[in-house]
């Protein structure tokens, strides 16, 4: 078996190249770089919407260069957030750009941009002056800090973020320094903020007719999901923190090793689920002991429990375990990689990997869009294209005509 899918791994031809989906007819202009941008104008153009992504001429998003050396400099970053958009390569800094730049604004519904505060001002692209052409505009700005306050002007990645949001302190060992997610998960948590922010402002435009300013601070959306963080800490004094592979007090949920060297996830905390587990392992008399017979017992016991467990575990290879688990109805899972993903059966029945044309390698896998809605479905309709790929048929729509595209071009306004 090889480290990679194969072609007979089942992943499906990606959509049709028409888009569909609840957000066909809307048009978006994104002028984000990296991720916490680009990935609101992912989730917009997987859902359907014409996603125009504007870039600076020669160099393109720094994103292009992410990842790891493929052949002909092929980034598989961008192969992926750069999905279902037209490039178009546009000098933002040229006064005779940021004109190109307000042409195609005031014909889109939705602005994406996560400059930092103040960039897009600097270049004429305001929201008050693009409102007064536009009125219906939305537009999303993503920024480490938010778009007001003492520190908005700060420079902001999604590391930062994650560390001001609460994320990092209680991410990792409890003996290491506070760790990273292992993703950009402070970038994208922003866009989906970003994108909610952008539905919900794209539904209020049908009754009022007018648009809005949806501000995303990556700090702000970190925070937006670390629970009960803020108020444990006000009310009682408890302040999370770093616990590893468990979650504090909630008892069984941990990995366990099996015999064959890798790693089980269970997760048996609640007491029915808990006492289905302990049939099923042969520790009946855990259910109605001191010990382990309650939620709180168990939490207290935390330590105890998950020696036991791993004891049962570490003896018995993982296909025997997921098979005990899944007959007495106990959640657990293996702890996939990449090429787990590639041979699963689920994964290729629901299609959640698909394969989609790529003019180096052919195909390539990649998620599917996530949610699945029922009757208007979104598509993968290609991959991340090549910088400037539409800028021609894009000013075209505009009215540009082929002399001015010309004079544009050899001027290097636009490639």
């Amino acid at each position: 078996m090889s480290a990679r899918g194969t072609a007979d791994d089942a992943e499906s031809p990606a959509g049709p190249a028409v888009a569909s989906g609840p957000l066909t007819g809307i048009r978006v202009a994104e002028f984000g770089q990296l991720i916490a941008g680009p990935f609101v104008g992912q989730l917009l153009g997987d859902l359907g919407a014409d996603v125009i992504k504007v870039e600076a001429p020669r160099t393109g998003d720094p994103i292009r260069q992410w990842g790891r050396e493929l052949p002909r400099g092929e980034s598989m970053w961008w192969a992926v957030i750069g999905r279902n958009k037209r490039t178009v390569a546009i000098d933002l800094r040229t006064a005779e750009g940021q004109d190109v730049a307000r042409a195609l604004v005031g014909q889109v519904d939705v602005v994406i941009e996560n400059f930092r505060p103040g960039t897009f001002e600097r270049w004429g692209l305001d929201y008050e002056s693009l409102a007064a052409v536009n009125p219906g505009l939305i537009m999303v700005r993503v920024s480490g800090y938010g778009q007001s306050g003492p520190y908005a002007a700060r420079a902001g990645f999604g590391a930062i973020g994650e560390a001001i949001g609460g994320l990092r302190y209680v991410v990792g060992d409890p003996s290491l320094p506070p760790s990273r997610v292992g993703i950009s998960i402070g970038d994208t948590l922003a866009a989906m903020f970003g994108t909610i922010g952008a539905l919900a402002a794209l539904n209020e435009r049908t009754a009022s007719g007018r648009g809005q300013i949806v501000d995303a601070a990556i700090f702000e959306s970190v925070l937006g999901v670390m629970e009960s963080l803020v108020p444990e800490w006000d009310v009682a004094g408890y302040q999370r923190e770093r616990s590893g592979s468990i979650l504090p007090n909630v008892a069984p949920s941990n990995a366990y090793p099996t015999a064959d060297g890798s790693w089980i996830l269970i997760a048996a905390n609640q007491d029915s689920v808990f006492s289905r587990f302990a049939e099923a392992i042969g520790r009946a008399e855990w259910v109605d002991s001191v010990q382990f017979g309650t939620h709180s017992a168990r939490g207290q016991r935390q330590e105890e429990l998950d020696r036991e467990i791993s004891a049962f575990t570490s003896a018995r290879s993982t296909e025997e375990l997921e098979r005990l688990m899944e007959d007495a109805a106990v959640p657990c899972g293996r702890i996939y990689t990449a090429r787990d993903m590639l041979h699963d059966e689920h994964f290729r029945a629901r299609e959640t990997v698909v394969r989609v044309p790529h003019p180096v390698f052919g195909s390539i896998p990649m998620q599917n869009v996530f949610p699945r809605l029922s009757r208007t479905a979104g598509t993968v309709r290609w991959a991340g294209a090549g910088l400037g790929d539409h800028t021609e048929d894009v000013l075209s729509e505009l009215g540009y005509d082929d002399r001015r595209i010309a004079g544009l071009r050899e001027r290097g306004i636009v490639q």
